[in-house]
This record gives C-alpha cells, structure tokens and sequence, in this order.
C-alpha cells in the first residue's frame, strides 16, 4: 500500500479530522518501509490522512498549519518553535517508544499531546536483544565467515562463552528490559537491573535486584543498554563508565546510540580493554564507512532494524492508530506522555475550537 495523498471512500462520513505522516520511512515509489500500516482504520472513520511533502529533521510549521495530528515515524523534530507555531495540531503520535526528537516541556504549552507505543515494541525489542547477546558470545558472524572462507583451522580463536552462572546487567530496567529477563532467566543467568526511580514491579516479581550503575557495571558479563535517551543518559557509557567494566565483558546496545561515548567504545574494543560489543544503534546513525568499528571481528552490527519483524510493524502500527483515533474520538489513549495537557487552557481551547 503507497502512503500518497488518500481521500474519504464513497459512504464515510468526513470527520474533517486531519493527520500528516512524517516522510522519513517513505520508499521512492510511496510504500512505507515498514509494509501495510493499516491506514484503511483512519479512513474507516472518516479520518483524512496524507504523507507530509518533505523529509528533514526540522520542518516549516506551515506544513501542520491544516493538521490535527501528526504520526512521527521517528526522525522529525518537534521543538517550541515548531508546536508554538500550530495552532491546530492537538496531537503527536510517535510510531515507537522513543521520544528525544520532541520537546514534551514545549508540546505540554502549546496543548499537544504526545503518545508512543511501549507495549506494542517490547517483544519484538527483547528478543533482539537476546538475538544479539547470543550471536555476539558464539562468534557467529566470525563463524559464518570462516566457514564461507574455508578457514577450519580458526575456529579455535572463537570459542563462544557459556549464559549459565554469568551475570546480565540491564540499564534502563522498564518494560523490555523486564521482558528481556524472563527470556534470559531461561539461560540461568543471574539478572541485575538499574533503572532512575530504583523501583519496579516486574524486578520484584522476577528477582531481580536493582542496583546502582557504577555496581552493574563491575559485576556484570554483558550490560545491556535498553534506556530512553534523555540528557541525564546521554554518554553515560563513557570512558569511565567502561573502565568499571570486565575486560571479559560485552557491552550490548538496542537503546539509542547517543547513550554510548562512541570514540571512547572504539578505544575500548580495538584494545580489548572489553570482550565485544553487539550494536544495533549508533552515534552518528549511520556509521561512516571508514569508520574502525565496521572492521572489528568482536563487534555484531545492525542497522537499527534488529526488532523490525512483521509482529513489529502489526503491534506498533496497531497501537499508533488505536492512539490516533482516542483522541480524534475524544477519549484519553493508554501511552500518554504528557498528561498534564489536559489541564491546559491550550488544550482546552482547541477542543473546543473543533
């Protein structure tokens, strides 16, 4: 299905309610790369929707000067210079879970409200991360390698590392990276967390003590990275960071990118000051071609596509337009960020302006 420009079908009533698709996920012939979002749900309702004209980071506020709601694939920033200039917009639908690229503070003033999908990505999102923890401690693009090359006699220099009695370290202890501990429970592995409040239901019910940052680091054989980026993360596994590590540890990363100090990563891998590292997101995204880590036989890469299954693109696509429709039907969606909207006089008035 092309994202082009859709009309009401014969029959539906137009709601004159109005959304605008950020460009950033829009092959050259119109398809999205994630396949079928399920549109046709908008269009059911007699909701209008059409892809917006341009791709960039930073967009002119006239191109929402006719929308009510945006769905974010990702990439477009939404900041106070931005929302302050939309009167009409009411509502940023983030297609994940992520949310650096918007100003909640800002949104939050201008009476927009913002909603990500955290649910709908946990699996896909855990099991790429154990996808990537197992490939990584069994070598298994090395492997791969050396038996497409026939090289036999190095499969000795690769000999994978044992799950039972090793300890997972997990940053950012909340939905997936609980999730992640019940799969990775299976392996017998110890599992510790760290996460900002120091509290959580699920470590509770699983077990799993929530540490400081400083002691997962020190105890942990593979840290995983599943925090949001905020600016109290950004380049929290910095050089220091990694110097707590063991040097027989892996440090694995399906958060963000800018949550790692990228030279200082590089630094650490090519001096084997850490085991390996399993990456599927990067500062910058993407990485430079000649960049050393793409060289680096203890480094498993991908291209910030590891979780994308055709579960991920249902739940998620589900979930965005189940948030989609709540409000353009005047009710409250379950994976609201910023509440308080509700209370603004900003938001009240563009309801009651509809």
């Amino acid at each position: 299905m092309t994202l082009t420009q859709h009309t009401i079908a014969d029959g539906v009533e137009a709601t004159g309610y109005r959304v605008a698709i950020t460009a950033d996920v829009v092959r050259p012939d119109g398809s999205s790369v994630h396949g079928d979002l399920g549109l046709d749900r908008l269009t059911a309702r007699g909701i209008d929707w059409s892809v917006l004209p341009e791709d960039a980071p930073v967009l002119p506020p006239e191109h929402f000067d006719n929308v009510d709601a945006v769905l974010a694939m990702g990439h477009t920033h939404f900041d106070a210079e931005t929302v302050d200039r939309t009167p009409r917009l009411r509502h940023i639908a983030r297609f994940g879970a992520g949310y650096e690229t918007i100003d909640l503070d800002a949104c939050t003033r201008a009476g927009v409200v913002v909603t990500n999908t955290p649910t709908a990505i946990k699996r896909t999102l855990s099991t790429a991360a154990v996808t990537m923890i197992l490939g990584l401690m069994h070598h298994v693009v090395p492997k791969d390698r050396m038996v497409r090359e026939s090289r036999w006699e190095d499969r000795e220099r690769f000999r994978g590392v044992g799950l039972e009695g090793r300890t997972l370290g997990i940053v950012g202890f909340g939905s997936v990276g609980a999730d992640v501990a019940r799969l990775m429970q299976n392996f017998d592995m110890t599992i510790i967390g760290n996460n900002r409040s120091g509290k959580s239901s699920a470590a509770q019910e699983l077990g799993v003590d929530l540490v400081s940052l400083s002691e997962l680091l020190e105890r942990s054989d593979v840290v995983l990275l599943t925090a949001a980026l905020t600016p109290e993360t950004t380049g929290m596994i910095n050089a220091a960071a990694i110097e707590k590590m063991k040097p027989s540890a892996f440090l694995v990363n399906v958060g963000r990118g800018k949550l790692v100090d990228t030279d200082a990563l590089r630094a650490a891998l090519s001096s084997g000051r850490i085991a390996g590292a399993g990456l599927d997101v990067f500062d910058p995204e993407p990485l430079l071609p000649d960049d050393p880590i793409l060289g680096m036989e203890n480094v498993l890469l991908s291209p910030h596509a590891l979780g994308w299954t055709d579960q991920f693109t249902d739940a998620v696509s589900t979930a965005v337009l189940d948030c989609i429709v709540a409000i353009a039907e005047g009710r409250v969606p379950d994976s609201v960020l910023n509440p308080e909207v509700f209370a603004t006089e900003a938001w009240r008035a563009k309801v009651v302006a509809v």
